[in-house]
């Protein structure tokens, strides 16, 4: 840079001042809603089939969610995508937290919120056509006593036959980092659950059960104080 137009300590506080915070080109950032819908005989986990005419993992199994717009909050996101796409208001649905957040190797990260739905608000549900085909229920008690089968995957960088190696890396045989990736699966009563759906839904199961055991073991521990 020529020295009389070298850039000033002034100009850089300026230029970032207000900055938002942003991420690489070509990352983006997904929500969606976790619905558990609260029956008279326990507690049920809400899933989407998606369309079949859809360009991205047509028929698939999934939770209500999309990719953030604006300057939405991802619980906003994830209450929006709800309403478009099964018809269930804000109104009716209680958020209890949210989950854990989901990375992928494919460029976006997910945010998941928990949220609690009365058994009354299936039956006002609008399913949108361009999107869903059908939503199922799957018992959380089925759930908690199911293990998925675990898949792990190995993601390997395809590196161009022309990247310079020896000019930037110093040798041919540059070690690249490689990656790991578990892909659960879940198969209940005729129903197919897999991939990031089941990522989630094996989070959550996994949570439950931790809290359980610790119950159940501070129960112990008063009965040994007794």
């Amino acid at each position: 840079m020529n020295s009389k137009h070298s850039l000033q300590a002034e100009t850089l506080r300026k230029i970032f001042q207000n900055k938002v915070p942003g991420t690489e080109e070509g990352y983006k950032f997904f929500s969606v809603l976790v619905p558990v819908v609260e029956k008279a005989d326990g507690l049920y986990l809400l899933y989407e089939v998606r369309a079949k005419h859809m360009v991205r993992q047509p028929g698939e199994v999934c939770f209500p969610g999309g990719e953030m717009e604006g300057d939405e909050t991802r619980e906003a996101c994830a209450l929006r995508e709800t309403w478009e796409e099964i018809g269930v208001p804000a109104e009716e649905i209680e958020i209890i937290n949210q989950l854990d957040t989901i990375y992928t190797y494919s460029n976006f990260t997910m945010y998941c919120y928990l949220g609690l739905l009365k058994e009354d608000a299936l039956s006002r549900m609008k399913l949108n056509p361009d999107e869903v085909d059908e939503v199922f229920l799957l018992s959380v008690d089925e759930l908690l006593a199911q293990e998925p089968e675990i898949y792990r995957t190995k993601l390997v960088p395809e590196i161009p036959e022309d990247f310079p190696h020896e000019r930037v890396t110093g040798t041919k045989h540059y070690a690249w980092r490689t990656g790991n990736a578990i892909v659960p699966v879940y198969e209940l009563n005729g129903r197919i659950v897999w991939g990031l759906t089941a990522r989630i839904t094996r989070r959550l199961m996994a949570h439950i059960r931790a809290d359980e055991m610790k119950c159940a073991m501070d129960e112990e521990r008063k009965g040994q104080n007794v």
